[in-house]
């Protein structure tokens, strides 16, 4: 069968038959997934030979896989890299250079306890704050309470403390200054931190995460710094 066109497509004729002579190879080249002379193609499924090759495990995937996803802050991926790094300086399989990176994680967690005492007081003070601002604030006995010890104000009329709205209402005249101040310190602390990070300066997380990294380097020195920098400080603070 022969294709004929008018005469003002002469000069793509060519062209145009070639694409259609070409279609069948084409489809032959690509059996599932290709459209002949079609911009999109139909979604492949993973055949069993793909899917039993696709990895599981960290230490299965190739070098440029696990640069990549450590570059992306995958914890997982930082470990392998310096697991692969103690293989290539030590010259030992990977079982082997798991243990001396179980060595080096263990010396990075060395004193973290006195380090995060900060944060274990923050997380009470906060958590106690948090739900005792709730019966200081609504629970009678509890208001009552408070007033006599701290505050020593006039106690409203029986009828005026029937409901916990109205108990709040009661407290809140001295609730409400101590609250008010600690939000906006909060807020001013918070302003202050932006301000330094802004300045490049570290806050007591990161510059403690860099001395950690810095006394993990020169515990190991036979290995890359920048691999035990970036696994110290990717490492949370607790074991």
């Amino acid at each position: 069968m022969s294709l004929r066109f008018p005469s003002q497509f002469a000069r793509r004729a060519p062209t145009i038959a070639s694409r259609f002579q070409a279609a069948p190879a084409v489809s032959r080249a690509f059996p599932t997934g290709f459209r002949a002379l079609s911009s999109t193609t139909l979604p492949q499924k993973p055949t069993i030979e793909e899917a039993k090759a696709c990895p599981r495990q960290f230490y299965e995937m190739s070098n440029d896989m696990i640069i990549r996803l450590s570059a992306e802050g995958i914890f997982e991926a930082i470990e392998e890299r310096l697991v692969r790094d103690i293989m290539s300086v030590d010259e030992c399989e990977w079982d082997v250079a798991r243990s001396k990176f179980e060595e080096i994680s263990a010396k990075n967690q060395e004193g973290m306890f006195l380090q995060t005492v900060p944060y274990y007081a923050g997380i009470s003070v906060g958590l106690v704050g948090a739900f005792g601002s709730i019966p200081l604030c609504f629970e009678l006995n509890t208001v009552h309470w408070f007033n006599e010890h701290y505050v020593t104000t006039e106690i409203p009329p029986p009828e005026d403390l029937e409901t916990w709205l109205e108990v709040g209402s009661w407290a809140w005249n001295w609730m409400e200054p101590p609250l008010g101040q600690v939000s906006f310190f909060l807020l001013a602390l918070q302003f202050a931190r932006a301000q330094m990070e802004n300045l490049g300066i570290k806050p007591y997380t990161a510059m403690m995460k860099s001395r950690r990294a810095d006394k993990l380097v020169g515990a190991f020195p036979a290995y890359c710094p920048n691999l035990l920098r970036d696994f110290s400080k990717a490492q949370s603070l607790i074991g």
